[in-house]
């Protein structure tokens, strides 16, 4: 069974009116090519759409629950092990490789390639980045919601770690946030690129941010594992490659009379 969910219906510009909306009528845009690069050169797979569409399930998220609790007695000696070796040295490299997980990088790479899209007139590279932008902001609300919810205490002022304060703390520990963006930005970057050696880099910076998280004392070993799966998972919704519990990545609608809008679809 599968039906569409209209979200967001924007006025026409030129009447001040809000457009009417006629699903059967409108103009899909679907993630894809549209135009050649121009201005900049970029790789030629850069904004193609995803060949196929893979469904994750419920219990699919059941079971990495599961598996995050199975993992989790090992947060106090991932937490020894690691505070263990920390040194001057592994201060300054997690001081370096962190901003990969901060707004001066994702929010430059993001907003960057979507500003550069609009400005040289290239639909292609604008998709891009808007689909790079959508999984972060969509990692960023779980994240956020989710700290919240739990409120972990952080491994810094923790004892062990099953220290919960639910509703009371929204800069808690579980999910990582640095994790997250890291791994959304790896994972949005290398889906647009399509190049081996992009990917395994990409992928490798964002789990030495999940590594740095540990070795600065702020995160559990569980907490940088969800932040890294929540960070995929976003940024292959928003992108097109996954359907996560029925629901595809949104599609945008243009009409005649100048509306736009935007509409998710679901499937049971």
């Amino acid at each position: 069974m599968m039906f569409m969910v209209p979200a967001l219906v924007l006025p026409s510009p030129l009447t001040g009116q809000v457009a009417r909306r006629d699903l059967a009528s409108a103009a899909w845009i679907e993630p894809g090519p549209a135009a050649p690069p121009t201005a900049l050169t970029m790789p030629a797979g850069l904004g193609s759409p995803a060949p196929h569409q893979s469904a994750i399930r419920w219990y699919h998220g059941l079971a990495f629950l599961g598996a995050l609790v199975a993992l989790s007695p090992l947060d106090e000696p991932a937490r020894d092990e690691v505070q263990k070796h920390r040194s001057s040295g592994s201060d300054d490299f997690a001081a370096t490789i962190r901003h990969l997980g901060q707004p001066e990088v994702y929010a430059t790479v993001a907003l960057g390639t979507l500003a550069t899209g609009l400005v040289t007139g290239n639909s292609r590279i604008a998709r891009a980045g808007g689909r790079i932008t959508a999984g972060l902001v969509l990692g960023g609300a779980v994240v956020s919601g989710l700290k919240l919810a739990v409120s972990r205490q952080r491994p810094l002022g923790a004892q062990e770690q099953y220290v919960f304060h639910p509703f009371t703390k929204a800069d808690a520990a579980w999910p990582s946030g640095h994790t997250m963006t890291a791994f959304a930005l790896a994972t949005s970057v290398s889906d647009e690129v399509h190049s081996t050696p992009v990917t395994i880099g990409l992928y490798t910076l964002a789990t030495a941010v999940g590594w740095s998280r540990m070795n600065d004392n702020k995160h559990w070993l569980t907490d940088v594992v969800a932040g890294a799966a929540i960070g995929i998972t976003s940024a292959k919704l928003m992108n097109g490659h996954w359907r996560v519990f029925g629901v595809s990545a949104p599609h945008f609608l243009l009409e005649p009379s100048g509306g736009a809008g935007m509409a998710w679809r679901v499937e049971f």
